[in-house]
């Protein structure tokens, strides 16, 4: 079975190092903390808010040893007014067996505040 394995996080600024930097703290916690092994990923979507054009983030993931041939893709978020800004979010389509309420979403930083009720969603 297929599940989404749900991530975000906020970075202070348009720069390509902060970006990059950002997306491979959130990738590496999202895939430590669901035990996610790359051959077991269909694919990831990348979104970013609009102020974020200094790097696609994608490049990141290709940081991660054994995820070269995973499938992944930038994209922009819709620009609703009041969101947050400057924010990276990451959805993993994983093959696996967890159900989905044991699957633990990663938000970090200023990106908390989306889902504060997935906080400690999954954690046993």
């Amino acid at each position: 079975m297929i599940r989404g394995v749900r991530g975000a996080i906020t970075v202070n600024g348009n720069e390509e190092m902060e970006i990059i930097n950002a997306t491979e703290r959130l990738l590496r916690k999202m895939i430590d903390d669901n035990t996610i092994d790359p051959e077991s990923v269909a694919s990831v979507f990348i979104s970013v808010t609009g102020e974020i054009t200094a790097a696609f983030p994608a490049k990141a993931l290709r940081l991660i040893d054994g995820w070269t041939y995973v499938p992944v893709m930038c994209m922009t978020e819709i620009p609703v007014p009041s969101s947050l800004a400057y924010c990276i979010r990451i959805m993993m389509h994983v093959n696996t067996n967890v159900p989905q309420q044991e699957i633990n979403h990663i938000y970090l930083d200023g990106a908390v505040i989306l889902r504060p009720d997935l906080q400690n969603a999954g954690k046993q």
